[in-house]
Order: structure tokens, then sequence, then C-alpha cells
């Protein structure tokens, strides 16, 4: 879930009490007890009429960037040099730098070394992307934001005054904070001669939601795929502004991918990913592997990205929803008058049924 729980929560109350009476009292302890005792009773679901009103306030109002700013503060007091030790990526000359931000969202810094030309994936936070660029001496073309929710497009504003030629790219459809250049599926982006995407609407968390393709064929490795909050690694994004069938499709687009494609996604949710896919499907011995390696990584502190879409297809249960295994270990099966999509769908949206509930415990 891209959109932080606490935060929902926050929102919900302020509107009710008049905006920023929490805001102003952060440190009272047996206020904060009673508020979060309350507001967890008020928004157990997200079905909620509340969460709904939380979240049009968090995506549509000046009150969501106020509690981001809030959020990016703790953030860098409690991470002063990010919540996980990433490494940068090399291919053929193309770096990619993951910039880990907030409490476990990543940013990401594709640079063409040759040129020192610079993308940055959803800056949610202006400061370390910034300190990145500066280290690395790049200078920033563009940013390509995936969707609106503040903790993927919170520093796109800072970044365009900070560089006046950085453009903002992204899908209209979403309200993205100082969209310059809308783009719609399958649209191309060239940055100078070696960084070439595609983007892919792909809709479902948000109305707007896009991933990157950065085409690897053009540097002769891998494509990397920037999905934002549609794929993390064995999960997906919540569906706030979709169903499943429209999810499904946008699974199925990444699905439809190159195996050796490297997936980047918006979080690092690895771990408590492949607990729950563990719980779906235990007998998967791929997962079971997966999960070892990400625990050691994450006993340190590590970066979990990339995976590969190959991986991904056979331990993800979002991408799986094709599999026999799965819809038996679901206990679903097709309908009668039922067609294949529709099957799916309803696979998909058990998953994530389940996945609600277990983020929950």
């Amino acid at each position: 879930m891209a959109l932080p729980d606490w935060t929902v929560y926050l929102l919900c109350i302020a509107s009710i009490c008049g905006g920023f009476y929490i805001c102003r009292f952060p440190k009272c302890a047996r206020r904060s007890a009673w508020r979060n005792s309350v507001i967890g009773k008020l928004m157990a679901r997200t079905e909620k009429p509340l969460f709904w009103i939380a979240y049009s306030l968090y995506t549509r109002t000046k009150l969501g960037y106020i509690f981001h700013k809030r959020q990016m503060r703790k953030a860098r007091e409690r991470y002063p040099t990010g919540h996980s030790r990433t490494q940068p990526t090399i291919i053929n000359g193309i770096k990619i730098i993951p910039v880990p931000i907030l409490s476990d969202n990543y940013s990401y810094v594709v640079i063409d070394t040759a040129s020192n030309t610079a993308v940055v994936v959803d800056p949610a936070d202006p400061q370390p992307v910034q300190a990145c660029l500066e280290k690395e001496g790049a200078a920033l073309q563009a940013v390509l934001c995936t969707h609106k929710h503040w903790d993927h497009s919170g520093g796109n504003r800072a970044l365009k005054r900070r560089y006046s030629s950085c453009r903002v790219y992204g899908n209209a459809m979403d309200n993205i904070p100082g969209l310059t250049h809308p783009l719609s599926d399958k649209d191309t982006i060239d940055f100078g001669t070696r960084l070439h995407f595609r983007a892919f609407f792909t809709p479902g968390h948000t109305v707007g939601h896009m991933i990157y393709l950065l085409d690897g064929r053009v540097i002769g490795g891998p494509s990397s795929l920037f999905s934002g909050d549609l794929v993390f690694l064995s999960g997906c994004g919540r569906m706030f502004e979709g169903n499943a069938t429209t999810m499904l499709s946008s699974l199925d687009t990444v699905g439809s991918l190159s195996d050796e494609t490297l997936l980047w996604p918006g979080h690092e949710y690895a771990e408590d990913n492949l607990l729950f896919a563990a719980e779906v499907e235990p007998c998967n011995v791929v997962r079971e592997q997966k999960l070892q390696w990400v625990q050691q990584q994450r006993g340190q502190r590590l970066c979990t990205c990339p995976s590969t879409l190959a991986e991904e297809k056979q331990y993800n249960p979002f991408l799986r929803s094709h599999s026999e295994d799965l819809q038996g270990a679901l206990g679903l099966q097709q309908k009668q008058d039922e067609d294949w999509t529709s099957y799916r769908a309803r696979v998909l949206e058990e998953l994530r049924r389940r996945k609600d509930i277990y983020k929950e415990r």
C-alpha cells in the first residue's frame, strides 16, 4: 500500500476536528495513544466511508501535502542515511541508483554516464534525490512520475524549481504535481541517444497510474521496469481507484514483458510480501529460496531490488492468477458460465482481500 496507514488515519481525524490540532501537538504520548486507538477502530477496513473521505483529502487537497511534509521530516530524523543501504546497478554505462525515501519508498536516479544526463523516477523527497544528483555530477533532465500519491510525487515541484529545464512526465488523469508533459499509453520518451523509455498506462492503484520501461536493447542489456505501486517484489498495489478487472489488465501488461526485465518497485515490501505468499503457496520452492535471500538482505538493511520478471512470474501470486496451483490454494474454481478473464479477476480480488487482512493482523 503506497498511502501510509497512519497518514490516512491522521487525515481522517484532522478533517473531523478542524485539520491542524493533531499536527500541533504530536509529542503527547497519552494523546497519541488515545488517537491511535480511536482511529484504529474507525478505520479498520478500507471500504469504510471515513477511509474514502480521508483518501480524497490526501490526494486532492493541500492537507495531504502538509502531512507528507511531516512524514518527510520524521523519516529524515529516523533514517539520516535512508531506510536501506543501496548500491548502484551499472549496465553498459547506464547507472541506476535506488534512493531510499521516507520509511520504505524508493526513488530512482537513472544516469547516462557518457553524457551525465539524469532522469529521476518518483522523487517523493527532493532532498536525498538532489544530494544524489550532486554527488554524481549529473544534470537532471526529467522526472518520470508513476502516480499522484505524495509518497511518489512530493518532490516534483521542488526539483523543477531547482533545475529550470527539468520536465515532469506522467498521466494527466492523475493530477500529478508539477506535470508539464502528459503521457498516454505506449508513448516513448528519449533523453539523448541511450535513455529511451516507454510509458505504459496501468490503472488500478490510481486512475492514471503509469509504469516506465527503460529499453535495454539500446545499450545491449536487459530492460528495466520502474513499476511504482503496480508491482512490488512478490506483491502488487492496492486497488484504490479501480476494480480487479482493471488491475488484472495492468498486471498482464507487466506479465507480457521479457523475462529478463529488471523490476524496480516503488517500495521495500519484499519480506512482508514473501511471507504472505508463503501462506498462500507454502510449497513454492522458488518463493522459499527468495525469502531466505531477502531475509539475509534485510537483516543488514540492504536493498532487495532489482528482481527479474522471470523470478516474479514464479513466486509473485499477483502475477499468477492463471495458475491452477494458486487457484486451488485459494479454494476457487471457475464457474460454468464464467469467462477466463472474469475468473482470473476473481482470483486477484480474493488475493488482494487476503493480503489486506494479512496486513491488519
